[in-house]
């Protein structure tokens, strides 16, 4: 163990303590010691600290990583306990870690995507309970977690098509993620869905050349788009591309629906609605704020 006193001209002082303990026997000893530290500054300042303030210990180097960024480049520290899934496909890095409050918790690439907790998610971008989905044609974006298409199928469609690129995300998702995806991913065939393993833009242009159509567009791809061979430079781009090619898929009255960002990012979110007046088509769009509770922040 080592410590670091820092004492600053305005009067703030720093004591950090770094310490190597695999056990709990020795945080609980570190603990003991900094109480014993904290009793003696405030003796040396003769009970004149305006303020004290105490941070818990970052736990560096364990088997298990704790902390993951909000979007708006906050540090979180969630409560994760195990490591169920940690493999690389062609695409990205695929985890599913257990924690205490939400279950197992899907992240792609260093990015919190969805936990067995975020029902509210999946309920926000289907509509909040507000659309019929009863014998409509839905196309799905991504949602490799299998959560939109359990919640979609249960409202008796016509049909549902999900396309996704990983298949590694959906063999994870089947085996760990089942209070999200129940038994949907079991098979990529069903009486009123199927799941193509594909990039979707392909299948966009696919679609569009055949004339198929659509009654909803429900794009739940990753925040940084995954293809297999982008056509274009900027994420941007890349995000107009999907919204045009939807456009050209979705009925005259059919809606779009997708995630938009967390409340904090006012730039991108204002970046993202300029997007929208950019299209070979006028839109109209509305918006509405979520808690979604893995996420520790609003979107």
């Amino acid at each position: 163990s080592f410590a670091n006193l820092r004492i600053h001209p305005h009067g703030l002082v720093l004591v950090d303590l770094q310490s190597y303990n695999d056990h709990t026997k020795g945080r609980e000893e570190t603990d003991q010691l900094l109480n014993k530290v904290e009793e003696r500054m405030k003796e040396f300042f003769h009970g004149n600290l305006k303020r004290v303030k105490r941070l818990p210990a970052i736990v560096r180097g364990g088997v298990i990583d704790r902390y993951w960024p909000t979007a708006d480049g906050r540090l979180v520290e969630y409560d994760i306990d195990e490591v169920v899934y940690d493999e690389d496909s062609p695409f990205q890095n695929i985890k599913i870690l257990h924690s205490k409050q939400f279950g197992n918790i899907l992240i792609l690439s260093g990015d919190v995507n969805l936990a067995e907790s975020d029902l509210a998610y999946t309920q926000a971008i289907m509509g909040s309970g507000k659309e019929d989905y009863t014998g409509k044609e839905v196309l799905i974006l991504g949602g490799g977690d299998g959560g939109i298409l359990y919640e979609i199928v249960k409202l008796k469609p016509k049909m549902v098509t999900m396309s996704n690129i990983d298949q590694m995300v959906i063999d994870g998702c089947k085996k760990y993620m089942r209070k999200t995806c129940g038994d949907v991913l079991d098979n990529l065939k069903g009486e009123c869905y199927q799941v193509l393993i594909e990039d979707c833009i392909p299948v966009l242009k696919r679609y569009a050349k055949e004339g198929r159509m659509f009654d909803y567009v429900i794009n739940d791809l990753t925040a940084v788009p995954i293809s297999t061979s982008p056509e274009e430079d900027s994420t941007w781009e890349f995000l107009r591309l999907i919204l045009d090619l939807s456009m050209k898929v979705l009925k005259q009255d059919g809606k779009y629906f997708t995630q938009g960002n967390c409340i904090n990012l006012t730039d991108a979110l204002t970046l993202y609605e300029e997007q929208l007046s950019r299209l070979y088509c006028p839109v109209e769009f509305s918006k509405e704020i979520v808690c979604v509770p893995s996420y520790m922040e609003l979107y």
